[in-house]
């Protein structure tokens, strides 16, 4: 492994993180030996961190982990996400129409929207988990870092194996605790709030890793990343265009937009901080700040992220959702255009997830200069 270290870092986003496949799958390509990681560092949060936790599973052949994500993501049905059955959809529409009309009189109220048991299952068969720890021995992996957030501390922990050399550190509500990576650890990140249950670590419950992540970037810089690579799972840029509206929203349509807020907002202004630290930096010799104790050092950081509305995507595919799916979604407003931002975290279905990874691919190619020289391959 080679003294510059490359961070990956994959974000949340539900189904959306199909798009990430196809970035990956892309850069399989332009690689001269496939089977090499050229990521030591792999960071993953929500979605992101099924991902990454796939990569460092097979770290010690890339091209093999990146054609077994591939394989995965072009035939993803929801059933295996979670429970999309008649008679599990009614249990659950069932469960929290109680809970709102008669809460009072219900002595348990639902835990989340929908029953992810079946992504448990698929991810217990076909992780194992103690590859990770061969890969970091073997030297193909440096560390991988698996980011929750806690609903008791409110705290952003960030749970990672690497290296033996590595410390724990901690800053304002956030965390990085040392451990092995394992299954629940997967679950707890990506349960996203209301749609999935929360998962029960050590002594506190914990959900979707993007909420209250502040400094999603962070995770990759204490494990000693000096390049960065983010592949987001939205568009990060902002609109030059605001649209008017003059419809009331529906309840889909707010729900799309605060998870928007969750899994998008955070890495954007992340994004700007590190681009501002690194303008300052680069005003400073390296020897003064070498002479004054300064611990802070430039990382180059590359950001590829969708160059189409996601939630527009979904709203072309969104029939593809089992019908009982649809129906629940339907009394919402989520099959409507306006609620396809909800409809794109939940879309785990071939239609979508294939054009996801088509765009992720054709994105990546399109900037395949810019990346191969970010990967030192030109």
């Amino acid at each position: 492994m080679t003294g510059s270290r490359t961070a990956l870092i994959l974000t949340g986003g539900g189904a959306r993180a199909g798009y990430q496949v196809g970035v990956l799958k892309a850069i399989r390509e332009l690689l001269p030996q496939p089977q090499r990681n050229p990521f030591p560092i792999l960071c993953g949060t929500s979605a992101g961190a099924l991902n990454a936790a796939t990569l460092a599973v097979a770290a010690e052949d890339f091209g093999a982990g990146v054609d077994g994500l591939v394989k995965v993501w072009e035939n993803f049905r929801a059933h295996q996400v979670y429970r999309a059955d008649p008679a599990g959809i009614g249990i659950s529409g069932t469960r929290w129409l109680s809970t709102l009309a008669l809460g009072w009189l219900t002595r348990r109220a639902p835990r989340s929207l929908l029953d992810n048991a079946p992504l448990r299952r698929l991810l217990s068969e076909s992780l194992d988990f103690s590859r990770i720890g061969r890969a970091i021995e073997s030297g193909a992996l440096h560390s991988i870092s698996i980011t929750c957030s806690g609903y008791s501390s409110g705290q952003s922990v960030s749970f990672y194996q690497g290296r033996a050399e590595l410390e724990p550190w901690r800053r304002s509500q956030r965390v990085g605790a040392p451990t092995e990576i394992s299954l629940d650890h997967l679950m707890a990140s990506s349960a996203i709030p209301f749609i999935f249950p929360a998962v029960h670590l050590n002594r506190e419950w914990f959900g979707d890793g993007s909420m209250r992540q502040v400094a999603p970037i962070s995770p990759a810089i204490h494990l000693g990343a000096h390049k960065i690579l983010v592949i987001g799972a939205g568009r990060l840029a902002d609109e030059n265009v605001r649209p008017t509206g003059s419809v009331y929203p529906s309840l889909a349509q707010i729900a799309g937009h605060a998870l928007s807020s969750i899994f998008l907002d955070s890495m954007s202004v992340d994004l700007e901080r590190m681009s501002r630290i690194n303008k300052t930096l680069s005003l400073i010799p390296s020897s003064v700040r070498r002479d004054n104790g300064m611990t802070l050092r430039p990382i180059e950081v590359l950001t590829i992220s969708p160059s189409q509305r996601l939630d527009h995507l979904a709203a072309r595919h969104a029939r593809a959702l089992p019908w009982p799916v649809r129906s629940l979604l339907r009394g919402i407003g989520a099959m409507n255009p306006n609620g396809g931002a909800l409809t794109s975290y939940l879309l785990f279905e071939p239609p979508y997830t294939k054009a996801l990874i088509d765009l992720g691919y054709a994105d990546t190619l399109a900037r395949r200069g810019e990346v191969s020289r970010f990967l030192d391959l030109s």
